[in-house]
């Protein structure tokens, strides 16, 4: 047998020994579960850009030629209502709370007021509300995990006599997102799972049989998350990656295992006794889940090209709890379907469990091919008019971070970012650095670009202040400069490109000085840069592998022509309703979504690899079982008819549980969340209605025998075969329920 029947030999081998195969399972779930409870070790919240730009050049300088490591820095904010900084009472609190941050040993470093500095920038106008900056011990990267102590004695402050006391910074602020994000990741788990259990329920029929897919999952999402946090003692993870694999874990865990229960049922209920059941769905649905976790896999591949930590951490958890899945799929469901043997029926809620033939016609998926199909062109204009459309409003997009903003407005730090914007400079806790190299520079010429930036700076109402500091062998300056607007949004970003391209770039040109824009909003500026460079490079990576993999499975360059423009449609139509709905607000408050300035800057490319691999998905279940029937009749439309009414419902209840998956996600407070699991769940309903019920049936109507047309020259690719080298196999998804 050809390397295609592994899936078979694995299924045999894993029922034949399946105490062994569980016993393994579980004790790798135990390491892995061990290994889970450290994960948060391997966690950043930094944006990092890993192809050295210039903020990250500047930073390295700052750090080893001036001040050492950056420390973390948190601003407290005190403000009353009828007192100012005049005022012996306002005096004496702002000094108790100095006293007291000092001595939080361990967290503090330094802590200094307005009284201490007497700097102008650390006062409100009207002198109601002064500022207490706060340097914390260790690096900045580390303020979120740092800044605890901090954070808890501003809260349990009772300041009395018409005082407010807030603390905003950094880490403070991604110390609440963090805690935001978990929260959310815990209501999406319980609604996902809640919803996908019912789902499975109505498809199985029986309790047993429902709960081995979320059995599945639950292995796959331990393991990757034990997996992250062994590899995270080496590199570090974005803090997104713990959602990304629970959502992607939930989503294909659950549908993978799905598929091969289902078939594995219609085997056993044919009369195969339990092991050949278990082979025979090894040799189809398992190999059609192989299949799509290499497609998923070489989708998400894509993102590990991209340098920058948040789409490496999310393709490689994505990649390894994909891969678990599918592990998983192939060894331990055989296993334990081996134990139950026909217990698989247990628990049966009557009325659930009917099943209707693949031949029988009379259904509603049924109804829907044939009116798709007696009117294709009319059918196919509509569909993709709608698609085209919806993907409009993408025209528009606007790329972006979230940032305080958009977190929830009871939140601490919306409140304190509030009366910064209102009292003090946005940009203050995350200036704009110009970090200049003088080595073998022309000293005077430096020195005259820099007052020239300074003059230019002050002139521009983009910011604020500056300030010039040198180190002690003076070959290195530093011009630190105040944002006067939020250092994560449009205007701090154009003001960092203009500080760039106007000022600075001119300014010492010919100086023989070598000159970097670092700081926070620097980074994300690099940021987008990356992301424009790198967008053309995933997608003709994605869309190269993807075009090649299936005119080798299916043997026809029509087929994955057609499958790639469908999927490109559904991702525009995705990147259309994402703008609507977020970006310009329509329906977001009747939904409890954020709306938000702009789009998660890495959404857009991180939602085209991972619906470009969960879409084909769909695609190859339902091409593959039309392909099978062609392959049989030779008659493309009846083929394409027994195709959509016999993938119809499983397709469909698998892509409810992962679009109740994405949508449980999408319900929690954290805005790049929402907009991630709102864009995941849109894309997958599309392609189970509108792409799978219209666009597929429709167009392959028209083409005819056409769909599988593969040039002469390409006769010599190899015979591949998704179901299996049985003749008398069927496909994946078996006979509708």
């Amino acid at each position: 047998m050809g390397s295609m029947g592994i899936t078979e030999r694995l299924a045999r081998a894993s029922a034949g020994r399946p105490w062994s195969v569980v016993g393994v399972w579980i004790a790798g779930f135990i390491v892995m579960v061990a290994a889970a409870t450290q994960v948060g070790d391997a966690l950043t919240t930094e944006f990092a850009v890993l192809n050295n730009p210039d903020s990250t050049v500047g930073a390295d300088l700052l750090e080893e030629r001036l001040r050492g490591e950056e420390r973390a820095l948190e601003f407290i904010i005190v403000r009353s209502e009828g007192l100012t900084v005049e005022d012996i009472a306002y005096q004496e609190l702002v000094a108790r709370i100095v006293d007291d941050v000092r001595a939080l040993e361990g967290t503090v470093a330094s802590a200094a007021s307005y009284f201490d500095t007497n700097a102008p920038a650390m006062v409100s106008a009207d002198g109601t509300a002064s500022l207490i900056q706060v340097e914390l011990e260790g690096e900045a990267k580390e303020g979120s995990d740092n800044v605890g102590p901090l954070v808890d004695y501003v809260r349990d402050l009772e300041p009395g006599g018409g005082f407010d006391v807030l603390v905003f910074g950094p880490g403070s602020a991604n110390r609440e997102v963090q805690e935001i994000t978990e929260r959310d990741l815990q209501t999406g788990e319980s609604i996902g799972i809640s919803i996908a259990l019912i789902i499975l329920l109505v498809v199985f029929g029986a309790l047993v049989a429902a709960l081995l897919p979320l059995l599945l999952a639950i292995f796959a999402i331990v393991g990757a998350i034990g997996v992250t946090a062994l590899f995270g003692q080496w590199w570090s993870f974005s803090f997104f990656v713990v959602n990304i694999i629970t959502m992607i874990g939930l989503a294909v865990g659950i549908d993978y295992a799905l598929f091969i229960v289902q078939r594995y049922r219609e085997e056993y209920a044919k009369g195969d006794d339990v092991v050949e059941a278990i082979a025979k769905a090894g040799a189809t649905a398992s190999r059609a889940v192989m299949f799509s976790g290499a497609t998923v896999v070489i989708a998400l591949l894509g993102l590990l090209l991209i340098p920058q930590n948040i789409y490496r951490s999310i393709a490689f958890g994505s990649i390894v709890v994909v891969m678990l899945a599918v592990l998983g799929a192939l060894t331990l469901l055989p296993a334990v379907l081996k134990l139950l043997g026909p217990k698989i029926n247990r628990l049966s809620i009557p009325g659930l469990r009917r099943q209707r033939s693949a031949d029988d016609d009379s259904g509603f998926w049924a109804s829907v091919a044939r009116g798709v199909m007696g009117h294709p062109v009319l059918s196919l204009v509509l569909a993709v008019g709608v698609l085209v459309a919806v993907a409009i409003p993408a025209t528009t997009i606007k790329a972006g971070f979230s940032g305080v903003e958009s977190m929830p407005e009871d939140s601490e730090a919306r409140q304190a970012f509030g009366v910064l914007m209102a009292d003090f400079s946005a940009g203050l806790s995350a200036p704009a650095e110009v970090v200049i190299d003088r080595i073998g520079a022309d000293q005077a010429a430096v020195d005259a670009g820099i007052e020239t930036l300074l003059a230019q700076v002050e002139a521009d109402e983009g910011f604020d202040f500056a300030d010039v500091q040198t180190n002690d062998a003076g070959d290195l300056t530093l011009v630190s400069i105040s944002l006067a607007t939020a250092a994560d949004g449009d205007a701090g970003y154009e003001a960092i490109r203009r500080l760039r391209a106007d000022y600075v770039e001119p300014d010492f040109a010919g100086t023989g000085a070598s000159v970097y824009v670092a700081g926070r909003t620097a980074e994300f500026v690099d940021m987008f840069d990356v992301i424009s460079n790198y967008t053309p490079i995933v997608f003709a990576f994605v869309l190269g592998l993807s075009f090649l993999l299936l005119m080798v499975v299916f043997r026809s360059i029509v087929v994955p022509i057609k499958a790639i423009l469908m999927n490109l449609l559904s991702v525009g139509a995705t990147y259309g309703m994402l703008t609507l709905v977020f970006q310009e607000g329509i329906g977001a408050d009747l939904l409890g979504f954020t709306q938000v300035e702009a789009i998660e800057a890495w959404l857009p490319l991180m939602l085209f690899a991972i619906l470009f691999g969960l879409s084909m998905d769909y695609h190859v279940f339902l091409l593959s079982r039309i392909r099978e029937r062609y392959n049989e009749t030779g008659d493309n439309t009846a083929s394409v008819a027994y195709g959509v009414r016999s993938t119809a419902s499983v397709i469909t209840g698998a892509a409810l549980i992962m679009v109740a998956v994405f949508g449980g996600f999408a319900l929690g407070d954290n805005a790049s969340l929402q907009q991630m699991g709102f864009g995941l769940g849109f894309a997958i309903l599309l392609d189970a209605t509108i792409i799978r019920t219209i666009v597929v049936p429709a167009s392959m109507t028209l083409l005819g025998s056409a769909n599988w047309y593969l040039p002469s020259w390409l006769e010599w690719l190899p015979h591949l075969s998704i179901e299996g080298e049985r003749d008398d196999a069927t496909t994946a998804l078996g006979r509708a329920a």
